[in-house]
């Protein structure tokens, strides 16, 4: 009994006083009839090991003394009642552990049957009974119910129409469940959410959707009976895909948090959003006839049909001769480009199409009228319309974004005005033609033979340019240099526009019937066919300028015998670095062919073997800006030198080199050129120079080490102290020369193998401790530059297994004078146990419940005596009968 004392005595010192708590998820669950369950229970402030086993439950009644059914247990494989053991066995019905106390009961298809109050009980591991030991929680199951009924959309929908997703979702009430409905749409294997409305009303919005929801182009309408309605207007083709209808029936349980029992997908149909371009038609009519004398109307009307037209923003542009001459924007703003055009020289529309009105006459149908026209008002004229669709919704108030749809161009309605052009010759003669790349080329346009031009006309000149093939653009297509309109305005192309401001080309007028082009510096991008076209501008009735005529010459041809440039880099040793510290300097000489003025930029590489990786230390741009490359230890730039030492010579110095230096070392050049000044450089080719190596040897310091427990074995709350001794052989360095890094790392046998880091000292002296599962402390101390102790102060049962060391030697090299870093050692693993001294916990309560015996019964035996000799004793003296067999017999 005194044992039995002790021992409790023990436990309750050890363990504490705990109050018991389990908990199970809040309740009531509502879950659906098919679908999984899962209930969760811990258990917390408990004695005893760490993992905690449980019990499982099940009862119709609440009450903790109704009938229960046993389910399952995490520790007796028996456990479970005869009805449940085969849904136990087939994995219907499992538990789970989470943590050491914590489970997760789990029903794949719960029953009908299953419904009832769910029991949570954990055996008692506690020195005293304290707090809860069970916990239960009420399981309601329902029918499923839910039902979702999808309306097929219409298969195939005009762009900019609309479309309505229609899906009915329903169940039957007979628990607080919720519903909610989602709209997705799929495309290939992806799916994704248009829109989920519920379950208490709200709508939330897919991310690529949100823009168009905001605008009113999504639409979401409730109805009764289940009935909700998703309505998409002005469609697109991306919104082809295949439409899905997801109801879903929620609850809600304690703390507010929606939980999903059961949900439902049924696809709707597949949805084809017809382009516009599909069925957009344009057709060109005329009501005038097709020869017209000058002064007459010209009539031309543009039907314009499509199968959403209603729904079509129209722009209509009229072109004669692929030149914009009136334009009605979708708003019905019309714009005429005569006035422009005129201005510019270029066949103004004020002279060539008299006066240009264009005017909606129904739906789809759009007249031109040219008004007294001129002998230029011949041509072919067609009709462009671009059809345009609101992104936005209607709800949007006419604010919404617009994107062209479709383009579609007219048939071509020929017009024929009867005048008498003026009439002349044309001749494109070479001046100057270059010999070799960035020769001059000057070329001059005569115009000769001129009849039938009026008094106060004038001439125009268009430069034009065709690339010969495998030079520049596509040969086939000629681009416009620049023109000379009937002003003597210049008008560059605006790829030529940056030169010509530079003056590296020009466009002139040397004498009335002579233009030139000039160009100072031809690039090879120049090579090709060059041609002018002369234009005569004449004075109409109304005194302005129109284009009566235009002619162009014959092609010329400039071209060149081109040779590619190239470079030859070799590089050599100024300097050589054989030991560590010296100076190593190379230069690299640059040989240019087949180039003019350039300029270079120099990358100065290397790489640690010829196999290895390409690094670059340093650069030096065509400007002469140096910057350093990513190879590059800030700490050492002081040490790099790239310099410029001639037009074709560039020398790299590297001061102080050390063994990482050491490797391959080369220059890579790249010539660049200019066409004029001010101008960005332009690559031209480029080289690299043969490699130099740096090589040299030294010797440094060998290091070694180990560890030292001074006790593989303690008791909990001593402490523990491991020594972790380093040393060092060859050429030693000087103690002030010389640090370490220590880390020191703790193994856990129990468990698993998991090494981590308990703690580490850097080489200036810097301590960081880890964060460790342990009430233990630790401290590191650095006995000497060669040794450091790892002290564990009050070990606990957890801090027993292995540990070892790891440390990284730095020292102070002699021959570069720079701090460098050795490889890494570790020690071997020493192993530390820490006891339960039994002993020496019971031996105190045994001595006190041994001398508590003893004074007991010292304490009972006197005072037996004394109740004996004070209370019981007879005063009055009875003489003795003589009769001695009768004195026996009455004792």
């Amino acid at each position: 009994m005194d044992r039995v004392f002790a021992l409790s005595f023990a436990l309750f010192v050890l363990g504490g006083i705990s109050a018991r708590v389990v908990k199970v998820s809040s309740g009531p669950l509502i879950r659906v009839e098919g679908q999984p369950v899962s209930i969760r229970c811990d258990v917390s402030e408990y004695g005893g090991p760490r993992e905690q086993d449980f019990e499982w439950m099940m009862s119709q009644d609440s009450s903790s003394g109704g009938s229960r059914t046993k389910i399952i247990s995490t520790f007796d494989a028996s456990y479970s009642h005869p009805s449940l053991s085969k849904r136990v066995a087939s994995g219907d019905i499992s538990v789970v552990r989470l943590h050491d106390n914590e489970v997760e009961l789990k029903v794949a298809e719960v029953r009908t049957v299953d419904a009832g109050f769910y029991w949570c009980q954990t055996p008692s591991t506690d020195s005293e009974i304290s707090g809860n030991y069970e916990e239960k929680v009420q399981l309601i199951v329902i029918p499923n119910t839910l039902r979702v009924s999808p309306q097929a959309p219409t298969p195939s929908v005009p762009e900019g129409s609309d479309f309505t997703l229609s899906c009915n979702v329903t169940r039957e009430l007979t628990q607080p469940t919720y519903l909610s409905v989602t709209w997705s749409v799929k495309r290939g294997t992806s799916s994704e959410d248009i829109l989920v409305f519920g379950p208490q009303g709200e709508v939330v919005v897919g991310s690529k959707f949100a823009r168009r929801y905001a605008d009113g182009g999504i639409r979401l309408v409730p109805g009764r009976n289940g009935v909700f309605e998703l309505v998409v207007t002005r469609v697109t083709t991306s919104d082809d895909g295949i439409y899905e209808c997801n109801g879903t029936e929620w609850t809600q349980e304690d703390g507010g948090r929606w939980v999903k029992i059961v949900e439902s997908k049924k696809e709707m149909g597949t949805v084809t959003v017809t382009p516009t371009g599909q069925s957009l038609r344009v057709v060109l009519s005329s009501t005038s006839p097709q020869l017209l004398t000058p002064g007459n109307t010209l009539t031309l009307l543009c039907s314009v049909s499509a199968d959403n037209l209603p729904a079509l923003a129209l722009e209509v542009a009229w072109l004669a001769d692929g030149r914009d001459i009136i334009t009605m924007e979708r708003g019905g703003v019309v714009i005429s480009n005569s006035s422009s055009s005129s201005s510019s020289g270029g066949g103004g529309a004020q002279g060539r199409r008299g006066e240009a009105s264009l005017e909606r006459t129904g739906a789809g149908e759009y007249r031109l009228g040219v008004r007294g026209v001129s002998r230029e008002d011949g041509g072919a004229y067609t009709c462009r319309v671009r059809a345009f669709l609101e992104k936005g919704g209607r709800s949007s108030g006419g604010g919404g974004r617009w994107h062209m749809a479709a383009e579609k161009t007219s048939n071509v309605m020929m017009a024929k005005v009867a005048t008498i052009k003026p009439s002349f010759s044309l001749s494109l003669d070479p001046v100057l033609t270059p010999q070799m790349t960035a020769d001059p080329t000057e070329l001059a346009c005569h115009v000769t033979n001129i009849t039938h031009l009026p008094p106060g006309s004038r001439l125009a000149v268009t430069w034009e340019h065709t690339s010969l093939p495998g030079v520049g653009e596509d040969p086939s297509t000629s681009h416009a240099i620049g023109s000379l309109d009937a002003h003597g305005n210049l008008i560059p192309a605006p790829s030529y526009s940056e030169r010509m401001e530079s003056g590296a080309l020009s466009l002139s007028r040397v004498q009335p019937n002579t233009f030139r082009l000039k160009v100072l510096t031809t690039q090879e991008m120049d090579m090709g066919q060059y041609m002018c076209s002369v234009a005569a501008w004449t004075l109409n009735s109304q005194g302005e300028m129109i284009q009566s005529s235009e002619l162009r010459s014959s092609a010329l041809t400039i071209r060149w015998d081109a040779k590619r440039p190239s470079l030859n880099v070799v590089a050599k040793h100024i300097r050589e670095a054989s030991v560590g510290g010296a100076t190593f300097e190379m230069s690299c000489s640059v040989a240019a062919e087949n180039l003019g003025e350039a300029g270079y930029s120099v990358l100065i590489q290397t790489q640690d073997s010829l196999q290895s990786s390409v690094r670059t230390i340093m650069t030096l741009s065509p400007d002469s800006v140096v910057q350093h490359g990513g190879a590059t230890d800030p700490n050492r730039r002081d040490s790099l030198v790239l310099t410029k030492a001639s037009s074709a010579e560039f020398r790299f110095r590297l001061a102080g080199v050390q063994l990482s230096d050491r490797g391959y070392y080369w220059c890579d050049i790249t010539a660049w050129t200019k066409q004029q000044l001010g101008q960005a450089w332009t690559k031209a080719t480029s080289a690299e120079s043969n490699k130099i190596r740096i090589d040299f040897e030294e010797n440094g310091p060998s290091f070694s080490i180990t560890i030292h427990s001074d006790a593989s074995t303690v008791y909990p709350w001593e402490t523990a102290m491991m020594e972790c001794s380093l040393s060092v052989s060859g050429s030693s360095p000087k103690k002030d020369d010389l640090a370490y890094e220590v880390r020191w790392y703790f193994t856990r046998l129990r468990g698993g193998l998991v090494t981590s880091q308990v703690a580490s000292m850097d080489r200036f002296g810097v301590v960081r401790k880890d964060t460790r599962n342990s009430s233990s402390e630790i401290s590191i101390e650095r006995k000497d530059t060669h040794t450091y102790l790892l002290n564990i102060h009050g070990t606990q049962d957890s801090d027993s297994g292995e540990y070892h060391c790891m440390a990284t030697p730095w020292y102070l090299s002699a021959s570069t004078g720079v701090w460098t870093q050795a490889a890494e050692l570790t020690s071997t693993r020493v192993f530390l146990t820490v006891k339960f001294a039994v002993w020496e916990s019971l031996k105190l309560p045994l001595l006190y419940g041994v001398s508590a015996s003893v004074g007991v019964g010292l304490f009972s035996l006197v005072l037996g005596l004394v109740c004996a000799q004070c209370c019981c004793r007879n005063t009055a003296h009875t003489p003795r009968s003589r009769n001695k067999l009768m004195d026996l017999e009455m004792d």
